[in-house]
């Protein structure tokens, strides 16, 4: 939701400004998520328990990767307003409606 939100704002931007050209926004929430935060989101959205194997980190892994949204905040007026588990969630919802995505089944 907050995606679509997010590019409903720059639409907006763009149609306010033609001028604006090409330019590049942020639309996260500014914090990272840790793979393990992740898998225990989609867990409690899915109800369903993801295997997973704990290996040592590889050389070359970034500790953490994140963005800046202050751009997207400043020049858009958006901001995330729901956090990882609400992503995941509104995912799995919309997996499950729709299985074979936005093609018709056959």
């Amino acid at each position: 939701m907050d995606l679509a939100d997010g590019h409903i704002a720059a639409l907006r931007k763009l149609f306010d400004d033609p001028k604006i050209g090409c330019t590049a926004y942020n639309l996260g929430t500014g914090r990272g998520t840790s793979v393990l935060e992740m898998v225990t989101a989609f867990e409690k959205a899915s109800g369903k328990k993801i295997p997973i194997k704990l290996c040592p980190r590889r050389l070359g892994d970034a500790t953490a990767v994140y963005a800046s949204t202050e751009k997207a905040e400043k020049e858009l007026g958006w901001k995330a307003k729901y956090g990882v588990e609400e992503m995941c969630r509104d995912q799995w919802n919309w997996a499950n409606n729709n299985p074979w995505g936005y093609q018709k089944k056959r």
